[in-house]
């Protein structure tokens, strides 16, 4: 029987990895996190050819130099891991540049083999590659393949095990020449290397060496942990980054670029053919002209974010609507078949009115993920980021800011916190730091739900233009913000942007369907475990201490007197009805009462006084600072407010309807709402990551304690001026 080969997918951005990876694994797969740090992890499970097969698709990455967390997560996985073979998956129409991380791999000594992807783009753009040339030069197993419909896949599995199986996880070094002025200082150094073992264990004494020569700073602290000889290393480099400055007025790393490059293109010289007699436009450059045109560019996206609302409301009201009936239903057998008390008042009010709230939303989630997956496979979002770059200038950011907005929800359903992980492709700190700060305005998946409820209960006529709305407030508080804050705090020069365009792509109906289902579980998984363990944390402070013996006594009498009065009055009569009714009220006063004298009732009225000028009662105030914990509890939190003290037959009702006949609710109240939870304090997690990215607990808080004045200010401007005009 042979062992489960181990195969780790190598790739830059916009080659085709992901793609390549779901094709291989189909549903074989799952979505975490490297171990203590918040880059996506992929792994999924394959057979070929008799071989059981575990794959990780690793960052995209355009080097293993450390400069990011996505390099440095690739890099110390190869290392440290040391899977059976190492697949690297090339865009053939950008060969020269794509090999580049190729060679650094080969380099270390890692068993390779590379799949030439997208070979049908490139034979459009009149390109020919010899893959069983670049195979000789390179011996190892190279495969063209067209990941998005499955050409050449199972041909390059088969042979990525072979080749894995014949090098028994043996590590062969690539050795290039890098100049007469390296050359002589990298022998030196790897005979020192290999005479003490200073690290040989875990790295190639030569590629250790480069490491040094690059200046990579967390080798050096690897180093110094080590031994003395991490000094003289260090001395050795120093010496002759000296040596490079005052001879060739450059440094190391870049003569080191220079002659990997110088590889790759004499590698090449015979194994790519370009046909120079044809002179084209191909079709993605024929689609830019009028999908990134200055002025129609624009408007065009605008109309694709309005049509992704307005399809997301027309078709999710139905399924949506099924849930909903679930849930009721569900509280209403609970409600049935449990006596009153604690653990009744748990299930319902706790669970199903908590994490019930959020869940119902799982349909308009799903469509909106479907849109947006589909986008992402397509190509546009990079044209979306290369159209806004102009305006992004003007306000003091970068092109690059333009990702992370978007996948923090720029195009509702994503999350903030990925979206201040991307941030970090930012050189420069005083845009990053303007990124990481802005991102959390934008439309992310927890906040959707929220806007879903109250756009369907206030403004049911309007529900896709509403959305959109509130989306470009988001982008538009985001630039204003953000030109405030590189005017004064964090002043400084823009830099130049550069982008790759990947090409258009029909996007496959698998992968479109793997990512939406990806995105859909997590959300469905955090409403599942985090949302209802809050939302029980939440129904406790808002059940207990509870009242006190004297007033429970008090409403225990009045209702003694009540049904005193219908053992005597006939059971049809007038009177009876109004007996019944004065129960029921009695319910819901006590219920009100024993909510009000929470603790997070308190809190909630403290903060009535202030929060009232925005149209924020006491109970929405208790969602509200439930949200600062994660925006999903806002659905939940007001779904338990509401139902707790409800009698029997309130309790059934979903949140949307005790909403709309709420007398502290209206169209002007919901406005202001969604204005606050849009661009107040980001979740805790949010928060964490903003530390993480910019270094300091400093703007970490400054972003709770800024956003959320900012958020507070804006909601009652215009909750005061609807006042002022009549609307409220």
């Amino acid at each position: 029987m042979n062992k489960r080969i181990r195969i780790a997918l190598a790739g830059n951005p916009n080659a085709g990895k992901t793609t390549l990876f779901n094709a291989i694994t189909g549903a074989r797969q799952h979505v975490g996190n490297y171990p203590g740090i918040t880059v996506e992890k992929k792994e999924g499970y394959a057979s070929s050819g008799g071989r059981e097969l575990h794959l990780v698709d690793l960052p995209g990455t355009y080097s293993l130099t450390a400069y990011t967390q996505e390099e440095l997560v690739a890099r110390n996985y190869l290392i440290d891991e040391r899977p059976d073979i190492v697949l690297g998956v090339l865009n053939s129409s950008a060969l020269e540049r794509n090999m580049y991380l190729a060679v650094q791999v080969l380099e270390i000594g890692l068993p390779m083999a590379l799949a030439l992807n997208m070979m049908d783009e490139a034979s459009k753009q009149g390109i020919r590659i010899d893959a069983a040339r670049l195979s000789e030069h390179l011996g190892i197993p190279v495969v063209e393949t067209v990941a998005r419909n499955g050409q050449g896949v199972e041909t390059l599995l088969a042979l990525a095990g072979e080749y894995a199986q014949s090098r028994l996880g043996s590590w062969k070094p690539l050795e290039i020449s890098y100049g007469p002025d390296l050359d002589p200082v990298l022998s030196e150094m790897v005979g020192r290397i290999e005479a003490e073992g200073f690290l040989t264990d875990r790295y190639p004494s030569r590629w250790l060496a480069l490491k040094y020569l690059e200046n990579d700073e967390e080798i050096r602290i690897v180093g110094r942990k080590a031994g003395k000889l991490a000094e003289e290393l260090e001395a050795m480099s120093a010496k002759v980054a000296e040596h490079c400055k005052k001879t060739l007025a450059t440094y190391p790393e870049a003569i080191i670029a220079d002659y990997r490059y110088g590889y790759i293109t004499s590698l090449l010289r015979d194994v790519i053919q370009r046909d120079t007699d044809r002179q084209r436009i191909d079709f993605s450059d024929n689609m830019d002209r009028l999908l990134t045109h200055k002025f129609l560019g624009p408007l065009g996206m605008l109309g694709v974010l309005f049509a992704i609302y307005w399809f997301t409301f027309s078709i999710g009201q139905y399924p949506l609507g099924w849930v909903e009936s679930v849930f009721s239903m569900l509280g209403e057998v609970v409600s049935a078949g449990l006596p009153d008390g604690l653990l009744k008042s748990l299930i319902i009010s706790g669970v199903i009115d908590g994490a019930g709230g959020v869940l119902s939303f799982v349909p308009l989630i799903m469509i909106m993920f479907l849109f947006i997956a589909f986008l992402e496979d397509s190509g546009y979002m990079a044209r979306i980021a290369y159209m806004l770059d102009r305006v992004f200038r003007i306000f003091g950011l970068h092109g690059c800011s333009v990702m992370p907005f978007i996948v923090s929800g720029g195009i509702a359903g994503g999350c903030a916190v990925p979206g201040v992980m991307a941030a970090r492709t930012l050189r420069s700190p005083r845009e990053k730091l303007a990124t990481l700060l802005t991102a959390p305005f934008m439309t992310c998946g927890a906040k959707v739900p929220v806007f879903i409820l109250l756009i369907s209960v206030f403004f049911p006529q309007h529900q896709a233009l509403v959305m959109f709305c509130i989306t470009m407030l988001g982008w538009v508080a985001a630039l204003v913000v953000s030109r405030i804050l590189r005017s004064t705090l964090i002043k400084g020069p823009s830099t130049p942007f550069v982008m790759e365009l990947p090409p258009y792509r029909l996007p496959t109906l698998r992968g479109v369907m793997i990512h939406t289902g990806e995105r859909t579980w997590q959300y469905i998984k955090k409403a599942g475990t985090v949302i209802v363990a809050i939302s029980i944390v939440i129904w406790a402070m808002m059940t207990f201490p509870g009242l006190p013996e004297d007033k429970l006594a008090h409403f225990d009498r009045q209702r003694e007197a009540i049904h005193a009065e219908l053992k005597l009055a006939d059971s049809d009569s007038p009177l009876a009805l109004r007996l019944h009714e004065h129960l029921n009220l009695m319910d819901n006063v006590q219920g009100e009462a024993a909510l009000r004298g929470s603790v997070a009732g308190r809190i909630g009225i403290a903060l009535e006084g202030i929060s009232s000028w925005a149209g924020f009662d006491w109970r929405t105030n208790i969602a509200l600072v439930g949200g600062v914990a994660a925006k999903e509890i806002i659905v939940s939190t007001l779904g338990t407010a509401y139902s707790l003290g409800q009698v029997d037959t309130e309790a059934a009702q979903p949140l949307a309807e005790r909403l709309a006949k709420s007398p502290q609710w209206s169209p002007l109240t919901a406005a202001s709402l969604m204005i606050f939870i849009l661009l107040y304090a980001p979740c805790f997690v949010t928060v964490v990551a903003i530390r993480q990215e910019a270094g300091s607990w400093k703007w970490a808080l400054f972003s709770v304690v800024f956003n959320t004045g900012f958020a507070f200010a804006l909601s009652v401007l215009v909750y005061q001026g609807g006042k002022l005009l009549g609307l409220g």
